[in-house]
């Protein structure tokens, strides 16, 4: 038998290792996500500060609200945390970075990674965010011709290519890729 407290250890100790086989599993692709939000590079390595320390008080909050498999997709929940944590501290990730998605504006970068990159409905981004679908539309659309106008600095030999990302932003929504 158990105690009350030897169970509620265990119990700590089951959350933390599903915690961690989340992060294992997911970690990279959320770094991703992030590195586009803050417009950072993805390469080289340590280039992208800013988005893992975004990443970091995102999963701190996705752990503290951790019920496991029990309390719904923890990807998306992790997902949500990392862009509301974006829009409230977008004003800090103003500056380009080099990013594929420098050339956007925070908003701009928050729809369209959360549209494109992450496939969120149109409706569901606008309930994330807190905006009405019609000014998520204009918002994608509007980042969308941003990617594909030629970038002004591009001088002779400079390819305009953005990345994966920025190709399939540049292609639209549902584009496939």
């Amino acid at each position: 038998m158990w105690s009350m407290a030897e169970r509620a250890t265990h119990r700590d100790r089951l959350r933390a290792l599903e915690f961690e086989a989340f992060v294992a599993g997911a970690g990279g692709r959320l770094l991703h996500t992030a590195t586009l939000l803050t417009g950072e590079p993805s390469h080289p390595p340590g280039a992208y500060a800013r988005a893992e320390r975004l990443l970091h008080a995102a999963l701190a909050r996705t752990y503290a609200d951790w019920d496991g498999p029990h309390g719904g997709d923890p990807y998306d929940l992790a997902r949500r945390e990392l862009a509301l944590r974006f829009a409230r501290e977008g004003r800090r990730h103003q500056r380009p970075r080099g990013g594929p998605l420098d050339r956007l504006t925070p908003v701009e970068r928050l729809v369209l990674v959360l549209r494109v990159y992450e496939e969120v409905g149109e409706e569901q981004t606008a309930a994330l965010l807190g905006l009405p679908g019609d000014r998520v539309r204009a918002v994608c659309a509007r980042a969308v011709a941003a990617l594909r106008a030629p970038r002004r600095d591009a001088g002779p030999g400079r390819a305009s290519s953005h990345g994966r990302a920025g190709q399939r932003a540049a292609r639209g929504p549902g584009a496939a890729p």
